[in-house]
Formats: C-alpha cells, structure tokens, sequence
C-alpha cells in the first residue's frame, strides 16, 4: 500500500537523501535514524507536501506523481505539529476529516477521542490547545475512512504515558489493514507498537 523507488531530495549542493526504495502492503515501520538526517524531509515527500526531485512514491496503488488526488485521498498524514486551523474546534475537524473521507464521527471515534483524554477538548479551538492535544485530533481522525497509508512524523511528541500506550494500539489495530510508517527516536514505543525499525540506510538497500 505504501512504495516509492528511487526517491532523490536535496538543497542546493546538499543531497539529503538519494535513491531510497520501500515497498509494504501493510504492517507497522518505524524510521529511526539520527537528527538532521531528513526523517521529516522524506514524509513530507511521501505525504506530498514537498517535491521529490527525483522518484515516485505509491499510496494505496495510486502515483503521487501522476495521479496526486487519487493518492492522498487514501492517505492519513500526521505531521509534527498539527495545527490545521486556529479558528476550528477539535469536533469540526474531526468531521470535516470525516466528510472527506466520506464517513461520520460515530460512538467509534468518540470513544478513541476518550481514551486520549480529548472529551472536554472537543469543543475547544486549535489555538486554545497544547501541543500534544492537538496531536491527538490528529491521531483519532487516522482511524476515520478507508484509508491505505498513515504516515505519522514523531508522532508521540507531546504525549504523555497514557496516550502513548493508547496510540501503540491504535497502531497495531491500523496497521492489520493498511500501511503504517512513522518516524521515532522512541525504542519502547517502537516496540509497544510491533514495528519494524529501520534506518535510511535500509531504505538504500535494495534486497
């Protein structure tokens, strides 16, 4: 559900990373590699919020290259910091995700939003939140729709013990029918996860 081949990106004279190659129908990944080594340059790319200079990434079997909409629309893309509009409340962007993904915000999701602590932050807007709540919106509405590919950067930043254990097994539930890869310096959480950890190195290798 999630490739990419030969995925080249670099700044000027600085090659952040080149020829990469990954292909998984499903599962859970994590990438651990050191700082400064383009983990978050790399999930931009695979989310399409930033061009590769050469390659193509595969979401769900669509060409991020070719047919953009088609791939980010079975994509779940949690980003490091996740502020998608100040002025909208955690309830309005759980069904606007919902909306797009042609579903509705059901006793399912609501209850995952409990087991992140987020019931009283429902009706709060995104500028009036801590970081690791509005992380959590972002995690809840992974598991809305249908979709193929979470790609999650850092994704326990900002979480406490709880909501760590809570989005270990929301990961291992994901991960039994789509795509998961994130990246993380976290050994326990990449373990509570059931992930493969990898290194860029790996994703140099073709075996």
């Amino acid at each position: 559900m999630l490739r990419f081949d030969n995925l080249c990106k670099q700044y000027g004279d600085r090659v952040v990373f080149q020829a990469l190659h990954y292909d998984s129908a499903s599962g859970c990944v994590a990438l651990n590699d050191e700082s400064g080594s383009g983990k978050s340059t790399l999930l931009g790319v695979l989310a399409g919020t930033l061009e590769a200079d050469a390659g193509d990434v595969w979401l769900g079997g669509h060409s991020l290259r070719d047919a953009p909409r088609a791939a980010q629309a079975v994509l779940t893309y949690v980003p490091e910091d996740c502020m998608p509009s100040p002025d909208r409340t955690g309830r309005e962007y759980l069904r606007h995700v919902a909306s797009e993904r042609k579903t509705t915000v059901g006793r399912e999701t609501l209850d995952l939003a409990e087991r992140f602590g987020l019931t009283p932050h429902l009706d709060k807007r995104f500028e009036q939140m801590s970081f690791g709540s509005r992380k959590k919106f972002f995690l809840t509405a992974a598991a809305l729709g249908d979709t193929k590919v979470v790609i999650a950067d850092e994704p326990v930043g900002g979480l406490d013990a709880p909501a760590r254990a809570v989005l270990a097994d929301l990961f291992i539930t994901l991960a039994r029918t789509r795509s998961v890869f994130f990246t993380s310096y976290d050994t326990a959480f990449i373990q509570a996860c059931e992930a493969k950890s990898i290194s860029f190195a790996d994703l140099a290798r073709r075996d």
